[in-house]
């Protein structure tokens, strides 16, 4: 397996987790530029500095928390202290999009731009970053699949024994980033009916989520969740509601009255 850290300078190291952060912020902020110029969108590019800090605390706080509060609250409940100790991994994806959607609200309200126009930036950029955060956890060893003795492509995972399981990280990297990124991509931004990329984003990852779930393994500290389904598969079941709704009031003719 890969080395977690990748730069080690004295008592200074630097995990490939934090890099696969930073990359998939800093592309996918230049990417959210590149949209604002295509599609010719209100948006004083100024503002996007903002809006990026914003989402950087929304993700980060977001994503933590959820993981402590829905993942490992005995465990954390037990070692406070590690709560802060993001370096380790532990993050909740739908934790991270309740802290991105609130970050969008405030920001939206202080900037006085539409929180579909920002709901739509910001999800045409997001799969850049699952798709890093899915490497990261590859490399971590974590989030590993299911047994898979007889799968030629089966990989062991020194942390789970050493029976070889689906590398299903690679699996969420190609569904999360690779495909979510092609089919966002796909619908175009439009300024007198946005929304719409930002629905199609909430059922998109919805759907790829609850396949990858079949490939990976379930968390230990919590196993199966309700009957066979997963704590990732139940959180994403309101994701494809709520992207339905959103699709559904953007479609209306009276869609503004959903701003």
């Amino acid at each position: 397996m890969i080395d977690p850290v990748a730069i080690t300078m004295g008592p200074l190291s630097i995990r490939w987790y934090a890099l696969a952060y930073i990359a998939g912020i800093i592309i996918g902020w230049q990417y959210v530029l590149y949209l604002i110029k295509s599609y010719s969108i209100v948006f004083e590019t100024k503002l996007l500095d903002s809006l990026l800090f914003y989402v950087t605390y929304g993700v980060i706080l977001g994503g933590r928390i959820g993981y402590v509060l829905l993942y490992n609250l005995n465990y954390y409940y037990s070692n406070p202290e590690e709560i802060f100790m993001v370096w380790r991994g532990g993050m909740s994806f739908h934790g991270g999009v309740l802290g991105v959607v609130l970050a969008i609200i405030l920001f939206a309200r202080k900037a006085k731009i539409s929180i579909f126009i920002i709901g739509d930036l910001v999800a045409s950029a997001t799969p850049i970053g699952l798709f890093f955060g899915r490497i990261a956890n590859f490399i971590n060893g974590e989030l590993f699949g299911r047994v898979a003795p007889d799968l030629p492509w089966a990989m062991i995972f020194p942390i789970a024994g050493d029976i070889p399981r689906h590398p299903s990280q690679i699996y969420e990297a190609i569904l999360e980033g690779i495909v979510l990124f092609i089919l966002v991509r796909g619908v175009k931004i439009r300024k007198q009916n946005p929304g719409m990329t930002m629905a199609s984003f909430f059922i998109g990852y919805g759907f790829v989520r609850t396949i990858c779930e079949f490939f990976r393994a379930p968390d230990v500290q919590l196993g199966f969740v309700v009957s066979n389904m997963t704590m990732g598969q139940l959180l994403s079941l309101p994701m494809i509601l709520i992207g339905g709704i959103v699709m559904c009031c953007v479609s209306r003719k009276d869609h503004l009255d959903c701003n």
